[in-house]
């Protein structure tokens, strides 16, 4: 599909949230890499229904299986139009990890999520830790297993990641989240 004026913006601020936050903030230690090195694959979805999207999921899990990992090693599926409610989306993951389980792909890919109401369980909507799994628009992120073990061997103790995450939102606080999104 070819982008759109409007499908261009819902990217940008992806690609802003990704280089600002997730990699400015130093979020995933890991995204940094892959990303200067251009292997992170955008796409937007016009999808406006749970089916039209889990059938593009299924077409970019395939997508990414095929691609040279040195080419496309993750993919961001940003799907502005469907799943707003976080708890839709929630229960959508369900069936994300069913289409990876229904491709074969189970130990190869694993969808994981980001959304712009993102909320741990346990914790207020409100809460800033929140913010380490959000994101400006509905976005799924298709990860190669081979990757995710790499980077789990070269930070062995992921509990850290966390709790480092944590004490940075924190001192940031939600009007400085608020200005590092910005346009």
């Amino acid at each position: 599909m070819e982008p759109t004026h409007e499908a261009d913006d819902y990217l940008a601020d992806t690609r802003r949230w990704l280089e600002r936050a997730v990699i400015g903030l130093n979020l995933c230690p890991f995204a940094k890499s892959v990303y200067v090195k251009q292997q992170v694959r955008f796409v937007f979805s016009d999808a406006t229904t749970s089916e039209a999207l889990l059938e593009q999921l299924a077409e970019e899990l395939v997508a990414l299986r095929d691609a040279p990992p040195e080419q496309v090693d993750t993919t961001l599926l940003v799907h502005p139009f469907v799943l707003q409610d976080f708890r839709d989306y929630n229960d959508f993951l369900d069936n994300a990890d069913a289409a990876v389980a229904a491709l074969g792909l189970e130990g190869v890919l694993q969808v994981a999520s980001f959304h712009p109401q993102y909320q741990f369980a346990g914790s207020g909507p409100d809460d800033i830790d929140n913010c380490t799994n959000r994101s400006p628009w509905p976005t799924l992120h298709l990860l190669r297993e081979d990757s995710v073990e790499r980077a789990v061997e070269a930070f062995p103790d992921p509990d850290v990641i966390v709790e480092r995450n944590v004490e940075t939102l924190r001192r940031l606080g939600h009007e400085g989240w608020r200005k590092l999104l910005a346009p």
